[in-house]
């Protein structure tokens, strides 16, 4: 009897942790894994969904036949680093930097712009038992104080929330052109380490990968040693590089034994200057260098999504595609529409600046059995609501937001909300000046111009303002020969539903209506 009963107990225990053991696994795979792939400077009219004709983008496009299109998502800072810090904090730039704001790109010496103790969108998935990296484009800074890169880059991506991290530390078009993987520069060697030595040291720096002028503007570099690690960093081999991370960091996440759902952010460095697209892709646009290097970032998008199919998890994954703001007027830029691509589309405007082309970017999401293949959003969202939104996703309380900006809109997502979920969004130019408001319908921006670059001249690598729209035949009721009316109104209000492409300024026929977003914008104000 007493070795029956011990049999016995043990197949009953076997079978509890059979069913425990499976019960684990199907919970963990009611969690669905999130892709979100960032494209760095990827305009309105870049892609094919969003009618582009000069290039061809079958990977995004079919993302979008498959999921959900937006018309009205936008970056809630027209630069990059700012950008990136209202992904991941879901609290608006300006609340950064102590409450003085982050307004332009991160410099090379910067230091880590998140406070470890703030609540990221990777800590939300970390805190759900996800698996969770960050790949590509990092520019957010590193560590304590000013970072001269002469020890470990702590703190980084690793006290944020992302268990793994590889990818470029600042940017493509700035030094140091190596790569970081956690908190080390790949390939240092302690008998030739990377030393900063700043601008102006030709004759000391490491030598780089060489570039075309119609590449257009990379920075010189501003570090000397490493010359291994410097040799790793290939311009031309950077989106090889980044889709093979991705794709064997799927893979190796997908076929242990745990199974834990994963959280990937992809942050590519395309479609942003430099553009420097690998040799299979050269040439193989009707938009130039810019036009190649789009189709370099589809044929990444496509390692990622297959990848996914490959490992039997595309059906229980989200992927979001979007970009980090709108489309740069650069010398590839304008190469571009001279061959007869529109990389914002019709909006007005370019990175850096508030008009809707700084700030209104395309993003596709895909969720099969929860997303409807096919459909279009007008609803309008923000990069700052991914962190509610990804709480929503992974059943946490958003309770716990604190000095949030965020916005869940996962019902964007997966149903058809008839009233809008997001009331009003603050929108930031690269100058304090320019800082806007939408509410509803209504664009308020508080002063003349974009408030963004301003280049006009055949040499000059950033345009920007009445000059650049004077460049793309765009139409403003405040500019004329690419210049602003000097009778033109003080500040700015569009109606974006009757004029999404903001060709009429109706600041003086409401003066109410500007009262109202002048008085809800001062709210928003930094007070210091």
């Amino acid at each position: 009897m007493k070795l029956k009963l011990g049999v016995s107990l043990t197949v009953k225990l076997i079978v509890c942790l059979f069913f425990t053991s499976s019960t684990l696994k199907i919970q963990a795979q009611d969690k669905p894994n999130v892709v979100y792939i960032l494209v760095d400077d990827l305009g309105y009219g870049d892609v094919g969904c969003y009618g582009a004709t000069k290039v061809k983008t079958p990977n995004i496009d079919k993302l979008a036949n498959e999921g959900k299109m937006f018309t009205d998502a936008h970056s809630a800072s027209a630069v990059c680093t700012p950008s990136r810090y209202a992904l991941l904090t879901g609290q608006y730039p300006i609340r950064g930097n102590h409450g003085k704001g982050i307004w332009g790109p991160a410099p090379v010496t910067s230091e880590l712009l998140i406070n470890p103790e703030q609540l990221t969108i990777a800590d939300v998935f970390k805190n759900s038992g996800y698996a969770t990296a960050a790949l590509g484009k990092w520019h957010l800074g590193f560590g304590h104080g000013e970072n001269t890169w002469d020890k470990p880059l702590r703190p980084g991506p690793n006290v944020l929330g992302f268990d793994y991290y590889y990818g470029i530390p600042v940017v493509n078009s700035a030094p140091p052109y190596v790569y970081v993987e956690n908190d080390r520069v790949v390939g240092e060697d302690s008998n030739d380490p990377l030393v900063y030595v700043g601008r102006g040291k030709m004759k000391e720096v490491t030598p780089i990968t060489p570039i075309p002028p119609e590449a257009s503007q990379r920075t010189a570099n501003m570090f000397k040693g490493a010359v291994k690690a410097h040799k790793l960093y290939n311009d031309y081999t950077v989106g090889t590089v980044l889709a093979g991370k991705a794709v064997d960091w799927i893979t190796e996440k997908t076929t242990n034994e745990k199974q834990n759902p994963f959280f990937l952010y992809m942050a590519t460095t395309h479609i942003h200057h430099p553009f420097t697209p690998g040799k299979n892709f050269q040439g193989k646009s009707d938009a130039e260098l810019y036009g190649d290097f789009i189709q370099e970032l589809d044929w990444m998008v496509g390692q990622v999504t297959s990848t996914l199919e490959k490992q039997g998890v595309a059906d229980n994954t989200l992927i979001i595609f979007t970009s980090d703001n709108g489309a740069m007027l650069n010398l590839g830029g304008r190469n571009a529409i001279k061959a007869g691509h529109k990389i914002n589309g019709d909006l007005l405007g370019f990175k850096f600046g508030v008009w809707e082309g700084g700030h209104r970017v395309p993003f596709i999401a895909k969720w099969p059995g929860k997303i409807e293949a096919g459909s279009v959003s007008h609803q309008l969202i923000c990069n700052v609501d991914m962190l509610a939104t990804f709480m929503a996703v992974t059943g946490q309380d958003l309770n716990k937001m604190d000095n949030s900006d965020s916005v869940n809109v996962l019902s964007a997502l997966v149903d058809k909300p008839e009233e809008p979920i997001r009331k009003e969004l603050l929108l930031a130019a690269s100058k304090p000046t320019h800082l806007s408001l939408r509410k509803g319908k209504w664009m308020y921006i508080p002063a003349q111009g974009s408030g963004g670059f301003s280049g006009s001249k055949p040499h000059h690598h950033a345009w920007g303002g009445a000059p650049a729209v004077a460049f793309v035949g765009g139409v403003n009721s405040d500019i004329e020969d690419g210049h602003i009316k000097d009778d033109a109104p003080v500040a700015q209000l569009y109606n974006l539903e009757e004029d999404k492409y903001q060709t009429t300024n109706v600041h003086n026929k409401y003066p109410e209506i500007v009262k109202e977003m002048e008085a809800a914008l001062s709210t928003y104000r930094p007070q210091n």
